[in-house]
């Protein structure tokens, strides 16, 4: 069962939203204080990826990909 809150009243009808647990609670500099310390434990212990330029050369283009095809209605399959 979904835990919500109440959001707003519109007339007699009552909008509710998910109410924010855990780290989606936080607010966001406590979020990114967290985010850096496992991203610097991770490169500490060896383990974090390195992007090659090929990769993020790869990436990126995937996501430009994506992006056009969200705005044209393609579905990113870059089709006239």
């Amino acid at each position: 069962m979904e835990n919500l809150q109440e959001q707003s009243e519109q007339g007699d009808q009552i909008v509710r939203t998910p109410s924010k647990r855990g780290f989606a609670a936080m607010d966001q500099e406590k979020q990114k204080q967290i985010a850096s310390q496992g991203g610097r434990a991770a490169h500490q212990q060896g383990v974090a990826h390195r992007w090659t330029s090929a990769e993020a050369s790869e990436a990126g283009r995937k996501g430009g990909q994506n992006s056009r095809g969200s705005r044209s209605g393609d579905g990113g399959q870059g089709r006239p």
